[in-house]
């Protein structure tokens, strides 16, 4: 499934439909584990075609999608049979939940034009601090160009504004102009991972960003 001519959102093996086919899913599902296997409850923002919601079935899991479409390609094209998912705006949903309510919170939300605005501004990272559990992780998944992307290098600066521990993986390019995923992490604790189990993405260290104060715009 693709919002857009240049990055994939979703993707299933035909022969093996549990299978997490692209690397970024499998690299978050790393870092959920690793840093605390016994986590018990998600928030997920963006539900594509269901491959993290299905993965974490067996977690109290919520799902906010903006788009009713989406929801049912997942259950229509990609079989997709649980009822988790809430049709609405991520953001507006998360607001409604308690404070310290979750151990993981995942922005995976994407339009044509790439992870929307209101997603990466400061007020957003305060929003999702306090509806984690304390040293819970919050993990993005977002797509820049390769290299020193401003837009990503804002996106970090922000998220430190309100974390202790950040990180930043990248999925390697073969050219420099390539658009290239990147997971985002950040907590309270420490943000451990075994870079073998990370589907192919490395860390990154980001170039200089400002803090994104304003949802309507990050430039």
């Amino acid at each position: 499934m693709e919002f857009s001519g240049e990055a994939v959102q979703g993707a299933m093996d035909l022969e093996q439909p549990a299978r997490m086919v692209l690397e970024y899913p499998r690299a978050m599902v790393h870092l959920m584990e690793w840093n605390n296997p016994e986590f018990e409850t998600a928030f997920i923002i963006g539900h594509g075609i269901g491959t993290l919601s299905a993965y974490l079935a067996n977690r109290r899991l919520k799902v906010a999608e903006l788009d009713a479409e989406v929801v049912e390609i997942s259950r229509t094209f990609f079989g997709y049979e649980a009822n988790d998912v809430i049709v609405g705006d991520g953001r507006e949903l998360l607001e409604q939940e308690p404070s310290g309510m979750y151990d993981v919170i995942v922005v995976d939300a994407f339009t044509a034009a790439g992870t929307p605005a209101q997603f990466m501004s400061s007020s957003f990272f305060r929003l999702v601090k306090d509806r984690l559990r304390p040293n819970g992780l919050l993990l993005m998944n977002v797509f820049g160009r390769s290299g020193n992307d401003r837009q990503v290098n804002a996106i970090y600066a922000t998220l430190s504004e309100h974390f202790d521990r950040t990180r930043l993986f990248a999925l390697p390019t073969e050219s420099g102009d390539e658009i290239q995923n990147r997971i985002l992490a950040g907590s309270d604790s420490a943000i451990h991972y075994q870079a073998r189990q990370m589907a192919g993405f490395v860390e990154q260290q980001p170039g200089e960003g400002h803090v994104i104060q304003n949802e309507d715009h990050w430039l």
